[in-house]
């Protein structure tokens, strides 16, 4: 099985709740916390491409920030979201389950169940 790594925030009951499952289904994953320890520009690039969504995808819209920051803005360009995600973790839609090429949103949590079965 490819090494599968989590995005995690152990605040979210759906990241506890997707972390769980992997455990249940022996996945042994790597645990990055995202909030202490933030992924870069292009590793938010990288993750975005592996999920198949864009960046405004990735962000989550109902925190106070992201308008605060100007995210509802559609005018801005991707390059200026991710610096400002980057900036911002809380932003960043969670959890992150990467297996290989691909990732998956833990929300709801069974959607990593489709990835642990899935041959990448």
């Amino acid at each position: 099985m490819d090494s599968v790594i989590i995005y995690h925030n152990p605040h979210c009951s759906k990241s506890r709740a997707t972390l769980a499952l992997l455990k249940e289904n022996d996945a042994k994953p790597e645990i990055i916390y995202y909030l202490e320890m933030p992924p870069s520009h292009e590793k938010l690039v990288e993750l975005s491409e592996k999920l198949g969504i864009g960046i405004r995808e990735l962000i989550r819209t109902s925190e106070p920030e992201y308008r605060e920051l100007g995210l509802d803005d559609k005018s801005l360009s991707e390059t200026t979201v991710f610096d400002i995600v980057v900036k911002h973790p809380k932003l960043i839609q969670r959890p992150i389950v990467v297996k290989g090429e691909v990732a998956i949103l833990g929300r709801p949590p069974k959607n990593v169940l489709t990835l642990l079965e899935s041959k990448e």
